[in-house]
């Protein structure tokens, strides 16, 4: 071959070698373009390999009805419409409201604001603000709850006690009223007196003693803390974790019904709102290796700050290694007393941790679950003031929060 050849074939693969690299260039940047324009949630599903559950697409029946037994039941006038309106007639229910009056009257004055001082000085990170919150062995505290996590658009409550029924007005028409009300006093005293639910009272409490579940408390302490309730709806969770709407008698098979209660109420100071779930689950770990669906939903709840607050320290046992590591590994944020997350499991890199009141060891029956490290902590550290009484030991010992953030 001459040289010309040679030259002129050189120069044709040439440039075939540079159009082939420009048409790869022009590839890759349509590829990085194509990945920076997808969702936040999809880059994130790619990288965690995570079943993502979907919410329910349809909106939250709109009823009056369940805002009225709420009002009724917590002493507060309902609707001049609502079936149940002249039961207020009654010389039962006009002592039902004076005594719940007397018995929200310090909470409502004292307690209630320095929390919400108390939220507002700590709590109002980036961290928090917006998220889903998650409360395992929560039983019906929407109280604490709602005051700490003021802005959550959802929050997720799971407990051991069954989610229960609306009673129909019928129902309410044919109770002894006397005894009936004062019974349902006694359901919410001890969070009013103590700031926790005991779990000995709830078992004779909610479970068809008084009420067949939860669903009645956690109505009364959201309209007397300021709440107005829009909907109200029974669901499960399906094979797959999905939330569905079910019969309020709905009766499943298997040991794992996953039933619950989806509540839509209004935060009345602000007018925001908001959406909750109590899921009766039992969450100990021989229960939830069987519970594929309950795992599954709680996939879905990654990134979301996690409440704890007397929770009979079962995150300290073994056989709640389970849940325990969803806390850690999923939540952006945990806010909790000594019942919570062992203090160990914080001493890493990931958290940043701030100690707030004062820890001595657990109060009465759990004194044998003592923390050395966390102990230690508050005497070589300066923990921030906690300017109110929470969890166990209510006015016997100090009270304690921890408040953990994820560092990356």
């Amino acid at each position: 071959m001459g040289y010309n050849g040679w030259r002129s074939k050189t120069k044709l693969l040439l440039e075939s070698f540079l159009t082939a690299r420009r048409h790869f260039r022009i590839l890759g940047l349509l590829l990085c373009s194509a990945l920076l324009t997808l969702p936040l949630s999809c880059a994130s599903d790619v990288q965690n390999q995570k079943p993502a559950v979907k919410s329910p697409v349809e909106a939250v029946p709109q009823d009056h009805y369940p805002d009225d037994v709420g009002r009724f039941l917590a002493g507060l006038p309902v609707r001049a419409e609502s079936p149940i309106a002249k039961l207020e007639d009654s010389p039962a229910w006009a002592q039902h409201r004076k005594d719940l009056d007397t018995a929200w009257s310090k909470v409502l004055n004292e307690r209630l604001p320095v929390m919400r001082t108390f939220q507002k000085d700590e709590l109002a990170s980036q961290r928090t603000v917006g998220s889903t919150v998650f409360y395992p062995f929560s039983g019906p505290d929407t109280l604490t709850v709602t005051v700490f996590f003021p802005q959550s658009p959802l929050y997720v409550m799971v407990g051991l006690e069954p989610a229960g029924t609306l009673p129909s007005p019928q129902q309410l028409q044919q109770k002894d009223l006397t005894n009936y009300l004062a019974e349902t006093r006694d359901t919410v005293a001890s969070e009013l007196q103590r700031s926790f639910f005991i779990t000995h009272q709830m078992d004779t409490q909610f479970r068809g003693q008084i009420t067949d579940g939860l669903c009645l408390p956690i109505l009364e302490l959201l309209v007397r803390s300021n709440h107005t309730i829009f909907g109200f709806r029974y669901v499960r969770l399906d094979d797959h974790g999905q939330i569905v709407e079910r019969p309020a008698n709905y009766r499943g098979t298997g040991k794992n019904w996953n039933k619950g209660v989806e509540i839509e109420f209004r935060t009345d100071d602000d007018q925001s709102m908001h959406k909750l779930y109590y899921f009766s689950v039992n969450l100990a770990d021989d229960h939830l290796k069987e519970n594929p669906a309950f795992m599954t939903y709680l996939a879905s709840l990654q990134g979301a700050a996690t409440f704890l607050k007397a929770t009979s320290y079962m995150l300290h046992q073994p056989g709640f290694s389970m849940i325990r590591d969803h806390v850690l590994s999923e939540s952006a944020a945990v806010l909790q007393d000594d019942s919570g997350v062992p203090y160990h499991y914080y001493l890493t890199p990931s958290w940043r941790v701030v100690l707030y009141g004062d820890y001595t060891q657990p109060y009465g029956s759990f004194r044998y679950l003592v923390q050395k490290d966390l102990r230690n902590a508050y005497q070589t550290q300066k923990p921030r003031p906690l300017p109110f009484r929470i969890g166990y030991g209510f006015r016997a010992v100090p009270s304690n929060l921890l408040y953990a953030t994820r560092m990356n």
